[in-house]
């Protein structure tokens, strides 16, 4: 694997926490709530953009939790300015990651499934 490569997984890793860090102990938005969690960062070849793949959990409404994170983004990227020393601070965009939710319900389904096929042997 080229230096390049695990150069931008680390600085993925470091980010990824920071961020979790940040919006789970320092975000004082109201609008943001439920169980937070930063499944993912993903920053271009440059530092100048980062993806931010979050799960949301438990919240009352996901749209405006994400809306939330999305106008605290200027906090976040200040903070995480202060924590990482880099030169380049990435602007960060909030997605949201569903991979947890559709997990669960494949997992539902399953479950739906083998006792049927338990009952048949």
């Amino acid at each position: 694997m080229p230096e390049s490569q695990s150069r931008l997984e680390r600085i993925n890793e470091q980010y990824k926490k920071q961020i979790s860090q940040i919006i789970n102990y320092e975000l004082k938005n109201p609008n943001a709530t439920g169980l937070i969690s930063v499944t993912k960062v993903k920053v271009t070849n440059d530092l100048k953009l980062a993806k931010v793949y979050v799960s949301i959990l438990n919240a009352k409404d996901t749209k405006q939790t994400l809306e939330a994170l999305k106008k605290s983004q200027g906090f976040i990227r200040s903070r995480l300015a202060q924590e990482v020393n880099l030169r380049n601070t990435p602007e960060l965009i909030f997605e949201l990651d569903d991979s947890i939710e559709y997990g669960e319900r494949i997992d539902n389904i399953l479950k739906k499934i083998m006792p049927k096929k338990e009952e048949e042997n």
